[in-house]
């Protein structure tokens, strides 16, 4: 099966800068690969989720460097960042305009914990139109 394996999968998504829990790995797969198990991708869908997981690392990291931010809302800024790459959008400036246009507020670092909770629900809606645009539906 090459170099990606399982165990990759789960250590990206542990990695420091994510700490997914399972619950949100497994959305995470279902989203991106239509499966509900993580031992039944094949080596593409793999490639894929290896990708994912690592786009999001790497926000994170670009994001840590920056502002630490709201610690209370770290769990919050992490269904942030998996709901925008299930939107697509690779670049944090995406996010940030969303924070500027809603709340009048920079970065999604600064959010306090009811803007972010609002934020996800529109990230959430956002998702959900899409994912009926575009034929499929997964229960967010």
């Amino acid at each position: 099966m090459g170099s990606i394996s399982l165990r990759t999968v789960f250590g990206i998504a542990k990695s420091p800068e994510l700490q997914l829990n399972d619950d949100e790995l497994h959305w995470l797969v279902a989203a991106h690969t239509g499966k509900d198990s993580l031992k039944e991708l094949n080596y593409r869908e793999l490639q894929t989720v290896v990708r994912v997981l690592g786009s999001m690392r790497d926000s994170a990291k670009r994001a840590r460097r920056g502002e630490a931010g709201n610690a209370e809302t770290a769990a919050q800024r992490r269904k942030i960042y998996m709901l925008a790459q299930e939107l697509g959008w690779d670049k944090p400036a995406r996010i940030n305009g969303m924070c500027r246009r809603m709340f009048k507020v920079d970065r999604v670092e600064w959010l306090s914990y009811k803007q972010c909770s609002d934020l996800i629900e529109a990230l959430k809606s956002m998702v959900k139109r899409k994912e009926e645009k575009d034929g499929k539906y997964i229960r967010l």
